[in-house]
C-alpha cells in the first residue's frame, strides 16, 4: 500500500503504534460514555486533519465498527440488568445497559479511528524497521513479517490473474451456481499452492542470507526526532486531560 505524505505518516511508526496500544489500554477501564465519546471526537478530527485521509475512506472505513459499536450498544441495553427505562414486548432496556453499552460502543469508535489512521499513515517496512530499532524487536521476526507483508501485498493481483486464467482456459455456466462454486475453489486452491510455493522460496532466500545473524546494517534507518517526542507527549497529555474532566470523581 503506497502511503501519501502527511503530517501523520511522517511520524515514527513506534511511537504511533505505542500511543495506539496507551489508549486501548486506558479505554479498558472506563464504562460510562462521556470520556470516550469526547475522546472519538478529538480522535476523528485529528485523523481525518493529519493523515490525509479522504473522506470517503474514512467513512467507509468507519462501518465494521460502527456496526461493532451498534451490536454492544443493542446487547447491553437489552440484556445488563438494572433499572428498566423502556419495554419493546418482552425485552426490557436499562439505564445501566444503555450506559454501558454506549460506552463499549464509542470505545470501539476511538479505537477503530485511531487504528485507520495508522494503517493510512504507516507503511510497513517503515513500521517493522522501525520496531527494530526503537522496539528491540528480534531479527528473524522482523524479515519474517516483513516477508509476510510483502506476500500479503500480492495476493489480489496474484488472485487476479488466477481467475483470469481461469476464464481463458475454461468456460462456467453462465448462471449456474454450481459452475460459479466450482471455479472459486479451483482458483483458491490454486492460490493456496501459490502462496506456499512463495513462501519457501521466501524462507530459503531468507536463510541463505543469514537471516537472524547479527551484527547487520540497515538500509534505511527510521529516525526518532524530537518532533515525535513532542507528538507522544501532546497525545498523552490531551488523554490524560480528557480523563481529568469527564471521569466521575
Amino acid at each position: 500500500m503506497t502511503v501519501a505524505d502527511s503530517p501523520l505518516a511522517r511520524r515514527n511508526p513506534t511511537v504511533k503504534f505505542a500511543l495506539l496500544v496507551v489508549v486501548s489500554l486506558a479505554l479498558l477501564f472506563v464504562f460510562e460514555p462521556v470520556t470516550p465519546a469526547v475522546l472519538y471526537g478529538i480522535a476523528l478530527v485529528a485523523v481525518a486533519a493529519s493523515s490525509g485521509i479522504r473522506p470517503r475512506l474514512l467513512l467507509v472505513g468507519h462501518l465494521p465498527f460502527v456496526g461493532v459499536a451498534v451490536g454492544l450498544l443493542l446487547v447491553n441495553a437489552l440484556s445488563r440488568p438494572g433499572t428498566e427505562i423502556m419495554r419493546l414486548g418482552l425485552l426490557r432496556v436499562t439505564a445501566e445497559g444503555v450506559e454501558v453499552g454506549a460506552a463499549l460502543g464509542f470505545r470501539t469508535l476511538v479505537i477503530g479511528v485511531l487504528a485507520l489512521g495508522f494503517v493510512v499513515s504507516t507503511d510497513g517496512v517503515r513500521l517493522m524497521t522501525s520496531l527494530h530499532q526503537h522496539a528491540r524487536l528480534g531479527l528473524r521476526f522482523t524479515y519474517a513479517v516483513l516477508a509476510g507483508y510483502r506476500t500479503l501485498e500480492e495476493l489480489p493481483r496474484e488472485w487476479q490473474l488466477i481467475r483470469h486464467a481461469h476464464a481463458v482456459r475454461t468456460r462456467a455456466a453462465r448462471g449456474h451456481p454450481l459452475g460459479d462454486v466450482r471455479a472459486f475453489a479451483r482458483a483458491a486452491f490454486a492460490l493456496l499452492v501459490v502462496s506456499l510455493r512463495r513462501g519457501e522460496r521466501l524462507a530459503m532466500a531468507l536463510e541463505s542470507r543469514g537471516l537472524g545473524l547479527a551484527p547487520r546494517t540497515i538500509w534505511r534507518p527510521v529516525a526518532l526526532t524530537g518532533t515525535d517526542v513532542v507528538f507522544a507527549a501532546g497525545s498523552l497529555l490531551v488523554l490524560a486531560t480528557v480523563f481529568a474532566l469527564t471521569l466521575p470523581r
